[in-house]
């Protein structure tokens, strides 16, 4: 199993990268939160999986080691596949997942496009008591993000998957305006904007 990659980041698109590792390019699928800290030419270095089917073989890459045993921990889940298990980790941070799935809490699971109430509710009784120990004490590693800061990297993350300045300024200042949120939460805010502008 490839459990990480580490190298030069050749190009970000909407929902995977390419690193090069070894002169190879790798392109590995991942969710808009992990997108949003990569930068075209800065090294990189993500946890993955590998995920072998018949027909292709997927690579999968997560910010953090948490996130990857979530990840293979959701598709023990009846129904659950790679595709759903990326789309869970792209709408819900390893830590409010897990409280999501200790605490039984159905409402914040069916936020995730494809999980209906029944899925949510296979979800807390296959996993309730498999996340304890995933369950985060404290995350030193994400101190709170400055509006500033949430503002520059995702007009970062947008210029790199191409969108023009002005528009990507635009639709990160409409997010932030309403509200705004974490850097994950307006770059998948201002994505879907944007998408509608189409």
């Amino acid at each position: 199993m490839i459990s990480s990659v580490r190298g030069q980041v050749l190009a970000i698109s909407l929902d995977h990268v390419v690193i090069e590792v070894g002169g190879v390019g790798l392109a590995v699928r991942t969710t808009p939160a992990t997108l949003a800290t990569l930068r075209r030419g800065d090294e990189a270095r993500l946890s993955t999986t590998l995920v072998v089917r018949e027909d292709s073989l997927t690579l999968f890459g997560f910010a953090t080691d948490e996130a990857r045993e979530l990840f293979g921990l959701l598709q023990t889940v009846t129904g659950v596949g790679p595709k759903l298990a990326l789309a869970v980790l792209a709408v819900l941070e390893p830590d409010k997942l897990c409280a999501a799935l200790a605490e039984g809490n159905i409402t914040v699971l069916t936020q995730v496009p494809g999980v209906g109430r029944k899925g949510a509710e296979r979800l807390v009784i296959e996993l309730r008591d498999k996340v304890g120990a995933l369950l985060p004490s404290s995350n030193p590693g994400l101190p709170g993000e400055s509006h500033d800061q949430v503002r520059g990297q995702v007009v970062d993350a947008l210029l790199g998957l191409g969108f023009p300045a002005k528009q990507a300024e635009q639709a990160v200042e409409s997010v932030l305006a309403d509200g705004g949120g974490d850097t994950a939460t307006v770059l998948r805010k201002a994505l879907a904007g944007l998408g509608r502008k189409k």
